[in-house]
């Protein structure tokens, strides 16, 4: 089988030490594609390094969130000049968070709307984080308008997810759909067009129930896999065939 990781931080100082190894890991494990999104304009150097590193690794290039202190109006001109000479496969990871104390929304908002212009402009899909903030999210997609994308980590309704749908939006699912207590999303992924997921592993970040407190890693993205299988009652082979025509054809891969 060959899967795709539609979300990896694999430039992350988690894997300095061994990140060599760590894509040899996700090769063995079938993973042979990985998306390799942004957090704030001083790492895109080292992102685009890092996905030059060996084949199969695609960059995208955004602002975050949760890394607000960190960014500043001209980093949306530098953006621009960054997805013209570089061009990645798209623009992100961008979005909302309204969980984290602290954040201005209305901050946060400027540099979504931002992205999600340039986006459009490049004809290019958007990486969204969405945290307590999925009906702004949608909000903001509709306002924009013209725009494909996946909403990494998806933690919304079903009814949210229909909408996103519609908007032409995936979602991306991954570890935290392998715990008990994910029940809701576990329901979802069961229920929703195969047509419309994406897997990923966040790593290093949201480990699966397996290694819980672990440093997470993209060679972990089967267990998603056997886990979107079991849920759906189907074999991981199809999942896997049709998550990975589904991230090949949002991030235009070869």
């Amino acid at each position: 089988m060959t899967l795709v990781d539609s979300h990896c931080h694999l430039d992350a100082a988690e894997f300095d030490a061994d990140r060599s190894e760590v894509i040899a890991r996700a090769r063995a494990a079938g993973v042979h594609t990985q998306v390799v999104p942004a957090v704030t304009a001083a790492s895109w150097p080292k992102l685009r390094d890092t996905c030059r590193l060996a084949d199969g690794l695609y960059p995208a290039y955004g602002l975050h969130p949760m890394f607000l202190d960190a960014h500043r109006p001209e980093h949306l001109d530098d953006l621009r000049g960054w997805i013209e000479r570089e061009r990645p496969c798209a623009v992100g990871e961008c979005g909302l968070d309204f969980f984290v104390e602290g954040l201005d929304a209305d901050l946060q908002q400027q540099y979504f709307v931002g992205q999600l212009r340039l986006a459009r402009e490049f004809d290019l899909p958007v990486i969204v984080h969405a945290r307590r903030a999925v009906d702004a999210v949608i909000a903001a997609i509709k306002q924009v308008g013209g725009l494909r994308g996946v909403v990494h980590s998806f933690p919304g309704s079903p009814e949210q997810a229909a909408q996103l749908d519609k908007l032409g939006f995936l979602l991306g699912l991954g570890g935290p759909l392998t715990y008990d207590r994910a029940q809701r999303l576990q329901r979802l992924v069961a229920q929703m067009p195969l047509e419309q997921l994406l897997l990923e592993t966040d790593a290093p970040d949201q480990p699966d129930a397996g290694i819980r407190g672990e440093r997470n890693e993209p060679a972990r993205l089967p267990v998603i896999l056997e886990t979107v299988a079991r849920l759906r009652g189907q074999p991981a082979e199809d999942i896997a065939a049709q998550t990975t025509a589904n991230a090949k054809r949002l991030f235009g891969l070869p």
